[in-house]
């Protein structure tokens, strides 16, 4: 008599293992399919990443604004800056020279009242500031200014005589002041040239020198390198001010 047939089995479909790609690999490597899913884990075609630069998101500074929460502007217009230079030729001489570093070399006020004698450069024309808000101390960046700053500071701090020393300057700071007494000297001659608001400020004054590079056509990376930004998309920031230029296009609609 022959033996009854086997039972049909309650555990469903058989199941097979997938075999994992690599030695070590855990997860979904042990995982268990069903024999109806075979063909369609075997049609599937094989996804390559490929990790392109253009695909990378771009960073975006999400602190850096030429406006306030309010709308107000943050950065003092080409106007604003050379009233601000005329009233600072009436204050005492070293806070004159300090007004025109900030407005002519968009430098923080820190790294200005951390500049040396040694670090102005006469002969090439540039004040070499030592760059903060980096990871590390030591890194240094040149800033072109004009003849009239060197020649202020030349004046005003004897600058030739310093560099003729044995260290060059080296320990002698043009402003040997605390950081808040170089923002209330700043602060005085945005209030006696009638300058209130956000942009009436050291920061304001570095805000100008950006949008006024910017307005005068200076490459983004270079105005990056002046202003020690580590990002290019913290620069970018300054094209979009409303400087003279976009004033001019403007008027052309306007008729």
């Amino acid at each position: 008599m022959p033996p009854d047939p086997a039972p049909p089995s309650k555990r469903g479909p058989a199941l097979i293992h997938r075999k994992r790609d690599k030695p070590g690999d855990k997860g979904l490597a042990d995982a268990k399919l069903p024999l109806s899913k075979k063909r369609v884990a075997k049609s599937r075609p094989a996804i390559t990443t490929i990790d392109r630069p253009e695909d990378r998101p771009v960073h975006v500074s999400q602190g850096m604004s030429l406006f306030d929460a309010t709308g107000a502007r943050k950065y003092l217009t080409a106007a604003e800056r050379s009233i601000f230079l005329r009233v600072a030729e009436r204050e005492d001489r070293q806070v004159r020279t300090l007004c025109m570093t900030l407005a002519y070399a968009g430098c923080r006020l820190s790294e200005a009242l951390a500049l040396t004698a040694d670090r102005v450069d006469l002969s090439s024309g540039v004040l070499v500031f030592e760059t903060l808000k980096k990871r590390r101390s030591g890194i240094y960046r040149p800033v072109p200014v004009p003849p009239a700053l060197l020649e202020a500071l030349d004046l005003v701090h004897g600058i030739r005589e310093c560099q003729s020393r044995r260290d060059k300057g080296r320990d002698i700071r043009l402003w040997p002041w605390s950081r808040m007494t170089g923002w209330r000297a700043v602060h005085a001659v945005m209030v006696a040239a009638d300058l209130t608001g956000p942009h009436a400020s050291p920061k304001g004054l570095r805000h100008g020198f950006g949008v006024a590079a910017v307005s005068a056509g200076i490459p983004l990376n270079l105005v990056q390198k002046w202003l020690g930004h580590a990002q290019l998309s913290t620069t970018a920031i300054y094209a979009n001010a409303i400087g003279a230029e976009e004033q001019d296009i403007a008027r052309r609609m306007w008729g």
